[in-house]
C-alpha cells in the first residue's frame, strides 16, 4: 500500500524505498491512518466502496468490487468504532455476522474504554428481521434495533426476546436519522461507522450528520444498473467534503473524504 495524498517528503522517500507497489500496511499504520480525530463527538464516518462506472454492488453485493486490502481498511475501520451502523436491507443481503473482537486492537479498545467489538446497530422500520440469526442471539456485545416510536410492537418484542436491545429514534414507524446518530451518542457510542447500504447512506446524508467518507474506489467497469452508494431523495444543495487522505494498492484507491 502506497499514500498518493498528502504527499510529503517523508511519503515521496517512503514510497522510493518500498518500490512502486509498496507493501503491506501493518494494522497499527492503518489504525494511526484512520484514526477518529480529535474534537466534537459524535462522529458519524460512512465506509463504501464503487467502481469506475459508480456501481456500490454486483449482483446485489458490495463484495465482487472488493478486494483483500479493502478488507483490511474494513475490518481496522469496525475495529476503531464504538457502533456500526447498516440498514436493514443490507443486513439481509450481505448476511451480517456480529463484529469480532480482533486480538490487535484489544489493548487500544481497551485504553480507550470500548467494549470488545463495535456493537452492530440495524435500522429498520419494519423490523422484517431474522431474529434467529447468530447477529442477534449471540453477539458479544447486545446488537441495536434503531426504529420509530410507530414500530411494530409485536416485531419489537421479538427483537427483544432475541437479545436485541430496540432504540426508539423517530416519532413514525422508523428512525430519523439525526436522532439515531444523537440515541447512539447518548448510548455512549461516538465513533460511529455506516457502512450503508445506499439508501441509508443518501438518508444520512439528507439528514446532513456524515461527517466523513471513506471511499474505495475498485478499478473495475460493471455497467448494468446496480445503485450508486447513496440513493433516495436528492439534497438541495450538493454537500461539499474535502479529501483528506489517499491510499493505493493493486490500482485501488482508499480515500478518505471530511465535511468541507
Amino acid at each position: 500500500m502506497r499514500r498518493l495524498f498528502p504527499v510529503t517528503d517523508v511519503t515521496d522517500e517512503t514510497a522510493a524505498a518500498e518500490g512502486a507497489a509498496g507493501r503491506e500496511w501493518s494494522l497499527a499504520e492503518l489504525a494511526a491512518a484512520y484514526a477518529y480525530p480529535e474534537g466534537p463527538a459524535p462522529w458519524l464516518r460512512g465506509n463504501m466502496v464503487s467502481t469506475l462506472d459508480g456501481a456500490a454492488q454486483h449482483e446485489g453485493r458490495s463484495q465482487p468490487i472488493s478486494c483483500p486490502a479493502d478488507m483490511r481498511v474494513f475490518g481496522v475501520l469496525r475495529a476503531l468504532a464504538d457502533a456500526v451502523v447498516v440498514g436493514a436491507e443490507t443486513v439481509r443481503q450481505e448476511g451480517y455476522r456480529p463484529a469480532r473482537a480482533r486480538a490487535g486492537f484489544a489493548a487500544a479498545r481497551e485504553a480507550a474504554g470500548q467494549g470488545p467489538a463495535p456493537a452492530i446497530a440495524v435500522v429498520s422500520a419494519s423490523l422484517d428481521l431474522d431474529f434467529s440469526l447468530p447477529l442477534f442471539t449471540s453477539p458479544l456485545v447486545p446488537t441495536l434495533v434503531l426504529t420509530g416510536a410507530g414500530a411494530d410492537p409485536e416485531r419489537v418484542a421479538a427483537a427483544e426476546k432475541a437479545g436485541a436491545r430496540v432504540v426508539v429514534a423517530g416519532e413514525g414507524a422508523g428512525a430519523d436519522p439525526a436522532r439515531a446518530v444523537h440515541a447512539l451518542a447518548e448510548l455512549g457510542h461516538t465513533r460511529l461507522l455506516t457502512e450503508g447500504g445506499p439508501r441509508l447512506l443518501g438518508q444520512l446524508i439528507a439528514a446532513d450528520v456524515l461527517d466523513e467518507l471513506c471511499l474505495t474506489v475498485s478499478p473495475m467497469l460493471t455497467a448494468g444498473e446496480a445503485q450508486r452508494i447513496a440513493g433516495g431523495p436528492s439534497v438541495t444543495l450538493p454537500r461539499r467534503f474535502t479529501l483528506s487522505s489517499m491510499l493505493e494498492e493493486d490500482g485501488f484507491l482508499f480515500t478518505r473524504y471530511r465535511r468541507g
